[in-house]
């Protein structure tokens, strides 16, 4: 893995341990509901899984919106998705948050 990658990959950790599910008050990165994150170029993928399939949606969304926004505020991060699953709502919170305004794409 290159220089720039492992610095990327710290970066984007750092990031992630400052995301707290609401509810609990505990860093997503503690409280382990980060699956993987891939790296291809300046895009950025998040896989999770929420504390439990019936989680309240609200808090769903605002955690998973909160990886986006706060992913695509990193320099070398031009695009993010995330990717929740086994939950109830998995599918319209992906759609929504994927699909929201990237500020750093022209309109």
């Amino acid at each position: 893995m290159s220089q720039d990658l492992q610095e990327l990959r710290r970066k984007i950790f750092d990031e992630l341990s400052g995301i707290v599910d609401p509810e609990i008050n505990t860093s997503i990165t503690d409280l382990e509901l980060v699956d993987n994150v891939d790296i291809s170029g300046s895009a950025v993928k998040v896989d999770l899984h929420l504390t439990s399939p019936f989680c309240p949606a609200v808090f769903g969304f605002k955690i998973c919106q909160d990886i986006h926004d706060h992913l695509l505020k990193l320099d070398g991060v031009d695009d993010v998705k995330v990717n929740v699953s086994n939950h109830f709502m998995a599918e319209a919170i992906n759609n929504q948050v994927n699909n929201s305004p990237n500020p750093k794409k022209a309109a």
